[in-house]
């Protein structure tokens, strides 16, 4: 069976991150990381911070204090929402590690031996106001090639292009917002590609060599053993040559910040039975798809590359895209606090943009929220348990043979299940959430057909067989669907008091019986799963957040 490495694309640590960010990368890595552990993988989701480059710089410059202080606050900060998100990494490192640097090092050693790197004087801008040259992002301005405004020097993250800062129309400083920009002399370090969907693209119009050093404070510095003059300058590499470094360099710390030291090497080293899956959104794609492979192959080294690459569109707020400065969308901080989590991981996986861009509203927010989680899931499990106590007592009811309606309930269950799982292995994570929500649904009608508020009046073991197969269905809904509603799912599991409950997974025969939970198995009612949203719960968001009219 084969070991699962997964990684979602790193966050940047210049501040809370969206909705968007979030349904990008790391809760679709989650949710399959669960349910590859549900399934007995060996799983390793690895995660961090991208703590170098412009971002972390300008924001601490922002804030007063020295960026190795802002990056250690914000570090926790973002870690703390993440883990209120129920994101369960086996470790969430920091690009600026010690680790990091060692491993990003290394492999600048063995490009430069292999021939892979090459030093070249080049032409780049310069603040004559700030008095430093400035990296990419430090060059704002238009687009050429969609117009969009605020393009950054590295990309445009509105039509995906690659840029250099030199290609901006009307560019200015992102420090000081001055347009008295000259271009001047200096030497940095290429990777070379020598070769001829985005990363398709870049193929066909052919690849360019990528700079991969910057002048800035903050990086991975460039080692002095072998390019003295550019380290004596203070060079440092590129934070896109670095960050998707940090997944090895994070799965290094998550092994020796063990008491007990663990084995990362095989992760990654000759790691013929690993196979890795990235997440990320369209805008890393072309880093991930084509420069980081270069990397490690030019490294001529045996690392890891990646089998398959999830990508993701853009979640948009009322159609336009979030905005911390504007005050427009959702940011995970504020979800929570407004919140569970559970009702926004499923939300997003219900509607996660992958085959095109899709926009949140606070209307289809409630209208999920209403139909799938408080009527569909929380309403079948409340209804079930709280009649069943007030009949029949505190145990699963005794009595009755399992009939055609339970033969054609188990059949319709394995069905779905193996839908389910169908999707989940595909990475199709609305389709799989749709399946999901089938199964809720096939209980809500199999209660509906069978009726034990009728049945008790007139064959009270009709009832409590009737009664007994719905919570063994509340039990297999726990199991299966703990990736997409943790906190839910265990809420619904402990209500039942089995002596030893070690299910990881539902299997088609057990889904088929639907006897997991036997009769006289103690069990309580658990508080309300999920309160529906009403309109002035709408409108109280909308005046925090914006709406439509924005």
């Amino acid at each position: 069976m084969a070991r699962h490495l997964i990684t979602s694309a790193l966050p940047y640590i210049n501040g809370i991150k969206h909705l968007g960010n979030m349904v990008g990368s790391m809760l679709p890595a989650d949710v399959y990381a669960r349910y590859l552990r549900q399934r007995g993988h060996e799983v390793l989701y690895i995660c961090a911070t991208d703590e170098h480059g412009t971002p972390a710089e300008l924001a601490a410059a922002a804030q007063g204090v020295p960026v190795a202080e802002f990056c250690a606050t914000a570090h926790d900060a973002q870690k703390a929402v993440y883990d209120g998100f129920s994101l369960a990494f086996d470790y969430f490192g920091r690009s600026s590690s010690a680790q990091n640097r060692e491993i990003t090092q290394h492999f600048a050693r063995k490009l430069n031996e292999n021939g892979f790197i090459e030093e070249r004087a080049i032409r780049q801008v310069y603040s004559p106001v700030d008095g430093r040259f400035l990296p990419d992002r430090y060059v704002e301005g238009t687009c050429p090639h969609c117009g969009y405004d605020k393009a950054r020097g590295d990309q445009c993250e509105n039509c995906t292009r690659v840029l250099d800062p030199t290609d901006l129309i009307n560019p200015r400083s992102a420090i000081s917002g001055s347009t008295e920009l000259e271009v001047r002399e200096t030497k940095h370090l290429f990777l070379l590609q020598l070769s001829s969907s985005i990363a398709r693209k870049w193929l066909t119009e052919g690849l360019h060599d990528r700079a991969i050093t910057r002048d800035l404070d903050w990086g991975v510095p460039v080692p002095a053993d072998v390019w003295p003059e550019l380290a004596a300058e203070g060079k440092v590499f590129y934070v896109w040559f670095d960050a998707p470094i940090e997944y090895i360099g994070a799965t290094r710390e998550w092994a020796e910040t063990a008491p007990e030291g663990r084995d990362w090497k095989s992760w990654w080293y000759e790691a013929d039975d690993v196979r890795y899956t990235e997440f990320m959104g369209k805008d890393n794609v072309p880093f991930h798809s084509v420069m980081f492979p270069a990397t490690q192959i030019g490294t001529r080294e045996p690392w890891k590359r990646v089998d398959f690459l999830k990508s993701f569109n853009w979640l948009n707020y009322y159609g336009g895209k979030f905005s911390t400065s504007q005050r427009r969308g959702v940011f995970t901080h504020d979800a929570l606090e407004l919140l569970p989590a559970d009702y926004w991981r499923y939300f997003m996986m219900a509607n996660a943009p992958e085959s095109d861009d899709t926009s949140f509203t606070w209307e289809h927010f409630q209208a999920t929220v209403n139909k799938d989680l408080a009527d569909t899931l929380g309403n079948f499990v409340n209804r079930v348990l709280s009649f069943s106590r007030k009949r029949f007592g505190d145990a699963l009811p005794e009595g009755g043979t399992a009939g055609e309606a339970e033969r054609r309930l188990g059949e319709e269950i394995a069905r779905l299940l193996a839908e389910y799982e169908e999707q989940m292995e595909a990475l199709q994570f609305r389709k799989a959430a749709a399946a999901l929500r089938a199964l809720w649904s096939a209980g809500n009608s199999y209660l509906e057909e069978k009726a034990p508020w009728l049945e008790i009046k007139t064959d009270q073991e009709a009832a409590a067989l009737t009664l007994r197969t719905a919570m063994n269905l509340i039990h297999l809904y726990a199991v299966v669907s703990e990736p997409f509603v943790p906190t839910t799912a265990k809420a619904m599991r402990t209500a039942f008091r089995l002596d030893a409950d070690k299910a990881t997974w539902t299997s088609a025969a057990e889904a088929r019986s639907l006897d997991a939970v036997p009769a006289g198995t103690p069990f309580i009612v658990p508080p309300v799963l999920f309160a529906k949203l009403t309109d002035d719960d709408l409108e109280v968001f909308k005046e925090r957040f914006g709406g439509a009219e924005d």
